[in-house]
């Protein structure tokens, strides 16, 4: 009776391993490209003094930084799994580290964005004395650390109620390392918490710029850009919290569909989830901006010439 079913696991398995080449492709290979990309915004917001002393641009760094280090993280991950190569429980918690970490900081990183936009579009005239180069610094430096204090909870927590040792070998998920109820029930508190604050910010700096652009005092360029520039700040949001849900999914479907089945939709999930919102940022916001646009152009042409009209453009500002 075992030989009968041999034939059939043997196929099951010869298709996990044919389709795990064509999942890498499709996942490292855009991946790859947007790292790039992301490497070179964060070079360009780096190449300039009004980038460096700007608010909005500290900000998108900020972001850009995060989640360039969260697709790096999570890629490998993903290829570590493909490739059903175990590690040590102490080297899974350092890069699940970085994913969680990261991972909070967006959401907050977002909300600050949102806020910048709106003191500037609703208080023009106290905009140099609110936000600033050293406020945002501040700012950024408060979302970081209460993304370490999140973590620093979590590997608290880790070492008191899980005795097993850091040299164990396993497979790096997180939900291998945080296998205890506790530490779910402890990520969707904090999740819904961060999410409905965040969220709250984002709505309430959308209206009020909503309300600013009905002013006859503003200007209406600049305010409409500003509502888009919010709206799109909610839409990223929103994909974040998809992102959260990745989990819950997966666990909903084990045990429910075939292994090949839950295999292609993982997969699914992780290119359209995990993947897809990180590289977002980059082409919202550098193609957007008329300054960031030519000078991330140039650095993508690996340092091609910009035409005339342009270099004058950027050495006024």
């Amino acid at each position: 009776m075992p030989n009968s079913f041999q034939p059939q696991q043997n196929s099951s398995t010869t298709d996990v391993n044919k389709l795990a080449g064509v999942r890498v492709v499709f996942s490292f290979v855009p991946c790859f490209i947007f790292l790039y990309i992301n490497c070179v915004m964060l070079y360009t917001l780096r190449s300039k003094t009004v980038f460096r002393e700007t608010s909005r641009y500290l900000l998108l760094y900020s972001l850009l930084l995060a989640e360039t280090l969260q697709m790096a993280v999570t890629q490998l991950m993903f290829l570590l799994a493909i490739g059903s190569k175990f590690m040590t429980r102490s080297v899974c918690l350092f890069m699940l580290t970085l994913t969680i970490i990261t991972t909070v900081i967006s959401p907050f990183n977002l909300a600050l964005m949102s806020l910048e936009r709106y003191v500037a579009v609703c208080f023009p005239l106290r905009y140099a004395n609110i936000v600033n180069a050293t406020s945002t610094y501040g700012a950024i430096a408060v979302v970081w650390a209460v993304s370490f204090a999140n973590m620093l909870v979590r590997v608290l927590m880790l070492m008191v109620l899980d005795p097993r040792p850091l040299g164990l070998l396993m497979t790096c998920t997180k939900e291998a390392i945080f296998h205890l109820k506790i530490f779910s029930e402890f990520e969707n508190g904090f999740v819904c918490a961060e999410f409905v604050s965040v969220g709250m910010i984002i709505i309430c700096s959308y209206v009020g710029v909503i309300i600013a652009a009905k002013s006859a005092s503003t200007d209406k360029a600049s305010t409409n850009k500003a509502r888009k520039t919010v709206l799109l700040h909610m839409i990223q949001l929103c994909l974040s919290l998809c992102s959260t849900l990745v989990t819950t999914i997966q666990t909903g479907l084990s045990g429910k569909v075939d292994r090949l089945t839950f295999i292609h939709i993982r997969f699914a999930l992780f290119v359209c989830l995990i993947n897809l919102p990180r590289c977002l940022s980059c082409l919202i916001y550098g193609l957007r901006d008329q300054i960031i646009r030519p000078i991330l152009m140039r650095h993508l042409r690996f340092g091609l010439n910009l035409p005339h009209s342009q270099v004058s453009y950027l050495r006024h500002k």
